[in-house]
């Protein structure tokens, strides 16, 4: 069996769906773990002087601080999707005894599931408005945290070339909010019917 890797494939597998969703998944996780990290903007208070002062040599660049994640926002979305999706039990699931046709039901479920989640608690924007496979510019100091370069990059912006994907940005997340004493780390309660 021989495989090409410098093709896209022009409709989605399965393989290509589940890859997708971990990487959305994993991504809105860190997206919102981050935000609810950051702290609020303090408002500037503007005052005038007529007071001259030199400015100082540049001090260097101070190394960036890390924070610790709170892994809260990231359990509960997991919950969300395990609830609305089944995406645990999805993955969980040994798929090798089961038929293309079986595995492609079952992600129906994990997709409708997800796509409700996503639309009940975030509003998602793309990044760029362009269409995808269309030819692009960046002007130099365009947001790198937002637009990935790939390929042959050598020097510097502007850079032109074709769009792959546009890109998505969380534009609200509202998550409910966790009660006090609520275990986060528990996804899913084990069910005994009796």
């Amino acid at each position: 069996m021989t495989s090409n890797f410098t093709t896209f494939p022009t409709q989605p597998d399965l393989l290509h769906l589940i890859l997708g969703a971990v990487l959305f998944i994993t991504l809105v996780m860190l997206m919102v773990v981050a935000r609810r990290k950051s702290p609020p903007n303090a408002e500037a208070s503007q005052v005038q002087t007529e007071v001259v002062v030199p400015a100082p040599a540049p001090a260097p660049a101070p190394a960036p601080e890390f924070k610790a994640a709170t892994p809260d926002a990231a359990l509960q979305l997991l919950a969300l999707l395990q609830q609305n999706a089944r995406l645990i039990d999805f993955f969980q699931e040994d798929l090798k005894g089961f038929s293309d046709a079986d595995v492609g039901a079952a992600a129906r479920v994990v997709h409708e599931g997800g796509k409700k989640t996503l639309k009940d608690y975030f509003r998602l924007e793309p990044i760029r408005s362009e269409s995808e496979e269309s030819r692009v510019t960046l002007t130099a100091g365009f947001n790198a945290a937002e637009v990935r370069l790939t390929g042959n990059v050598t020097g510097q912006a502007p850079f032109t070339g074709t769009l792959i994907h546009r890109g998505w940005k969380a534009a609200e997340v509202r998550l409910p909010k966790i009660a006090e004493g609520h275990d986060v780390s528990v996804i899913a309660a084990a069910e005994v019917e009796l």
